[in-house]
């Protein structure tokens, strides 16, 4: 039951943020700013949601949904210790192709990770 609701606040984090935050963001705020901003703001993200997608391991009766869980939060280590890192160096050294292909990469893995919750929220 408590699994439940950590991926729904989950699911609502990640929703609100790639719906609300991220364009707001960009229209808003001039880019050295919104540059500046998205490089604090993306490793308090994955790092949070790391640690929920943890706990709620720990509540999961169902090892199929354990399973499910902790590839989510090998991903967000995996993207938050490694990709992260890798993309702010691409921009940085003006590698464009590098940085899209980067970048697209943690998009795929964000939206994968937001599938698979709502994936075990409607299994359930």
């Amino acid at each position: 039951m408590i699994t439940n609701y950590l991926i729904s606040g989950m699911v609502g984090i990640m929703l609100f943020f790639t719906v609300v935050v991220a364009p707001t963001i960009f229209k808003v705020l001039p880019v050295e700013w919104s540059s500046k901003y998205v490089r604090n703001f993306f490793p308090k993200y994955y790092a949070s949601l790391g640690l929920v997608t943890l706990l709620a391991i720990f509540f999961e009766q169902d090892s199929a949904n354990r399973l499910y869980l902790i590839a989510c939060a090998v991903l967000f280590a995996f993207t938050l210790f490694f990709l992260t890192g890798k993309i702010n160096a691409a921009k940085d050294e003006g590698k464009s192709k590098q940085f899209h292909v980067l970048h697209g990469l943690s998009v795929a893995i964000n939206l994968l990770q937001l599938c698979i919750f709502i994936y075990l929220l409607a299994k359930t």
